[in-house]
């Protein structure tokens, strides 16, 4: 994932949050960054802290609520405006709410689903027309969405959407330059809600918990490779495995079992 000129950069969604962090920091040894999240003011924090690592390379942000089309239009034509091109796309953004389904509000289900997957495709769909000859796309899917989850029920259906839609797009876009992989993580200690929530899922929770450098170092190693599924970590890969050899109501019964009693809204 190298920029390939003054005007071509690696993209990167939710930029301020842990992970997108990572990626920003990851990314920055190969080459112009351009971020986007939220907060206008954490993302000016985040450009200067990048500018002191990285003083040689170009680093552009603009701010946007994925969840608007206004505000994504906006960023949209922001890029057409400044000429840019894009030789990497780093999708991190993304909504983990957790609670029971009928908990919800109207408001939060579009939510969630505009931000994990009507936003991801839409920036997918504007940097495959603005792209180098050469691009690499990681997306961060999840673990959870490698099965359905009672409790996660809209984090882990949009989380599986993403993986078959990426694993089309992948196949869609070969022998075209374009390399494209889904990253399925397990926990990341980002915020002091997910880390009493690894805390609280002991022994499990510790050996499936990696750091965001570690997601990231792998997601970006993988793309690399044009790996369709990128599993950071062996605990993780083995419990990707389970589906073959356990029945799904099985594993559904464990899960409610163990996240009926939580729950947690951070957005």
């Amino acid at each position: 994932m190298k920029t390939a000129g003054e005007n071509s950069f690696i993209f990167i969604t939710g930029a301020c949050g842990g992970l997108g962090r990572a990626f920003a920091f990851a990314c920055g040894e190969k080459g112009n960054l351009f971020l986007t999240a939220r907060s206008a003011e954490r993302l000016a924090s985040l450009k200067r802290e990048l500018s002191q690592k990285y003083p040689s390379i170009r680093i552009e942000s603009f701010p946007c609520d994925l969840t608007s089309t206004d505000s994504r239009e906006a960023l949209f034509r922001h890029v057409e405006e400044c000429g840019y091109t894009f030789a990497g796309l780093c999708n991190v953004a993304g909504a983990d709410i957790q609670k029971a389904f009928e908990r919800y509000s109207r408001e939060k289900i579009a939510f969630q689903c505009r931000v994990n997957l009507e936003g991801t495709l839409c920036v997918t769909h504007f940097v495959l027309a603005h792209r180098d000859p050469a691009l690499e796309i990681v997306t961060v899917g999840s673990l959870s969405g490698v099965y359905p989850m009672p409790y996660f029920a809209i984090y882990s259906a949009t989380k599986a959407a993403l993986a078959s839609f990426f694993s089309s797009l992948r196949l869609e876009m070969k022998g075209r330059g374009v390399k494209v992989t889904v990253v399925q993580p397990g926990g990341i200690p980002t915020r002091p809600d997910i880390v009493a929530d690894i805390k609280g899922q002991g022994l499990w929770g510790k050996l499936s918990a990696k750091s965001p450098q570690y997601v990231a170092r792998k997601g970006l190693a993988a793309v690399a490779k044009n790996k369709r599924i990128c599993i950071p970590g062996f605990w993780n890969k083995a419990i990707a495995r389970v589906p073959k050899l356990v029945p799904l109501s099985w594993r559904m019964h464990f899960i409610a079992r163990r996240w009926r009693k939580l729950e947690k809204d951070a957005f």
